[in-house]
């Protein structure tokens, strides 16, 4: 299989030019390798590597950034997540057979397109020569960012410098309609906890729109975008970027769609079939014990993961480095008031009369808070793209205001 990945991408420089005298250079082919999406959560961007093939020493190597390791120990793993969760996230880049990298992700499932990159002698050798340097224990260490320094902005920035500039000159003036927030949520919908959690941490700095430029970030992204660029050599040719592109393996199991798909109703749907629980469940409540333990669990447990959820969300944008996490409107669904309520709802549950007014007011303010967070879209600068979260949250908190209202209405309250 190996030999087989390999010729396919081997026979687009089989053809020669007439016999000349060696330059520099020369030896060298450049590919852009890009896997498509895989199924777990960090293979969602997709993944990209550079192949460097050497003629006159026989070698092939894919350069790729983006390396992390969880650790092997419990304690490793919980120091990892504490660095990503203050933004400390020190990752790397590497070097490795490309032949045997091909074999792995096509065994993956991974979908693999190849680019023959039409660079001049000297910037191959200027490229090959910053990658092999890039690659040494001292050089490879790096600080990774989701958006703004990944494995494919890396591999873009490296293009970038050996022709010049002229694939940021050219991007940069590229406007597009979709943001980071678009990207997100179209490579992990695959995922609905995973969609959520990001829906929810991502503030409104994601919601601006992107330059061809930024939207490389996504491996999926660099790749069309470097078939439409024209370049000019040195010598004043002009000429596209990419000499010829191959669909290696081609594998849609993991593959993403080409925009994301609306969401709102989806979780509209959800959260009042929860808040209608909730309000049922307090109706019952009157007059069963059952229905009083039932209300109790799930609005305690819907306060408590509401409260907490509020507590990250502080907690990303006052004391951690992910600014994407700034300024994020979610606090009016995911707040503060809502682990108060928890703390008060077990006494106005069990009919402590003035727990339970104190209950009652706080759940309507909680409540309240969320309906603001839709209230105030009408305010210039509160246009953050999170109607969806909206749609799910608020109704949940409107079943805990009036299913504790119905819980405390009967005869004996």
């Amino acid at each position: 299989m190996i030999q087989f990945l390999a010729a396919l991408v081997l026979a687009t420089g089989t053809r020669q030019a007439p016999i000349a005298a060696p330059v520099a250079g020369d030896e060298l082919t450049v590919y852009l390798l890009t896997f498509d999406p895989g199924g777990l959560v960090w293979e969602r961007f997709g993944h990209n590597a550079l192949w460097i093939r050497d003629k006159l020493s026989g070698t092939d190597w894919a350069y790729d950034y983006g390396r992390f390791t969880f650790g092997s120990t419990p304690g490793d793993v919980l120091r990892f997540a504490g660095r990503f969760a203050a933004a400390d996230m020190r990752y790397s880049m590497g070097e490795a057979d490309a032949l045997r990298t091909l074999a792995a992700y096509r065994q993956a499932g991974r979908s693999i397109w190849a680019q023959e990159l039409d660079l001049p002698p000297g910037a191959r050798i200027a490229l090959r020569d910053f990658l092999v340097w890039n690659a040494k224990e001292e050089n490879k260490h790096y600080q990774y960012h989701y958006y703004l320094d990944n494995c494919s902005t890396r591999l873009r920035d490296a293009v970038d410098r050996v022709v010049g500039g002229q694939l940021k000159a050219w991007a940069q003036s590229i406007a597009t309609p979709w943001t980071y927030r678009d990207q997100t949520r179209r490579t992990t919908e695959n995922s609905p906890t995973t969609y959520t959690l990001l829906m929810l941490g991502l503030g409104q700095p994601v919601d601006r729109p992107l330059t061809a430029w930024e939207e490389m970030f996504l491996p999926i992204s660099l790749r069309p975008y470097l078939n439409q660029l024209q370049v000019v050599d040195p010598d004043g040719r002009r000429h596209p970027i990419v000499k010829e592109e191959r669909h290696l393996v081609e594998n849609s199991l993991y593959s993403v769609q080409d925009r994301p798909s609306p969401w709102t109703l989806r979780y509209l749907l959800v959260g009042v079939g929860v808040g209608g629980m909730l309000l049922g469940l307090g109706r019952w409540g009157r007059r069963s014990l059952g229905g009083r333990w039932g209300f109790g669990a799930a609005a305690v447990a819907w306060t408590v993961l509401a409260g907490l959820g509020g507590v990250v969300l502080a907690a990303l944008w006052a004391f951690s480095a992910h600014r994407f996490s700034y300024w994020n409107e979610n606090l009016l669904q995911l707040n503060l008031g809502a682990i108060a309520l928890a703390f008060v709802l077990p006494g106005a549950i069990w009919r402590n009369r003035s727990r339970y007014r104190q209950g009652v007011r706080l759940a309507a303010v909680v409540a309240a808070i969320s309906a603001a967070g839709l209230l105030f879209k009408v305010i210039p600068g509160m246009d953050q793209a999170n109607f969806d979260m909206i749609a799910l949250i608020l109704p949940i908190h409107l079943g805990v205001w009036l299913g504790l209202g119905a819980l405390g209405a009967g005869p004996s309250s």
